[in-house]
């Protein structure tokens, strides 16, 4: 491998590592990365770009998770930095990492199941209580406390607790 082609691909794994580290401010325990919205990392004409998708289109946090890219970037000591917003394709929950999905059951969220969003259509998701595991649950109201999670409560342990909506 050419020694310009391997520092290209050192510096873009090093952009990667550092912007895949920003947190969502919505859910701090997930990184950009663990959510899937990290989606490319380039450098074009020594700038470089950063491309991220939204979990819903007009997503509030967008705006911010741009500047904390920058601003990580910046730390890191590299840039400039261009961050752009790709909306095609949309994002999904498929595209979340394990670890994510790890993190935000710790966290008292439920996670997507892989593949519900099919099921969700129909009205017949089983999701599972991030508190006791059990599939006893019941839907509260289609949001909770971010548009991109609905309130359910536990029938088994009786906690209510946010759901991150399959799409």
């Amino acid at each position: 491998m050419d020694a310009a082609l391997h520092d290209a691909e050192a510096l873009r794994s090093e952009i990667w590592r550092v912007a895949g580290a920003v947190t969502d401010p919505e859910i701090p325990v997930l990184s950009i990365a663990d959510l899937g919205v990290l989606r490319a990392v380039d450098i074009v004409d020594g700038a470089i770009e950063v491309a991220i998708t939204p979990t819903y289109s007009g997503c509030p946090a967008m705006n911010m998770i741009a500047l904390e890219i920058e601003l990580a970037l910046a730390k890191a000591g590299l840039g400039p930095v261009r961050v752009k917003t790709v909306l095609s394709p949309a994002w999904t929950t498929e595209w979340m990492s394990e670890e994510g999905r790890a993190k935000l059951r710790a966290y008292g969220i439920a996670p997507p199941a892989k593949g519900g969003g099919r099921r969700a259509l129909f009205g017949e998701e089983e999701v599972a209580c991030p508190q006791c595991g059990s599939t006893d649950t019941a839907e509260l109201a289609p949001f909770g406390s971010t548009s991109c999670k609905s309130l359910w409560q536990c029938k088994t342990c009786r906690e209510p607790f946010d759901y991150f909506k399959c799409h």
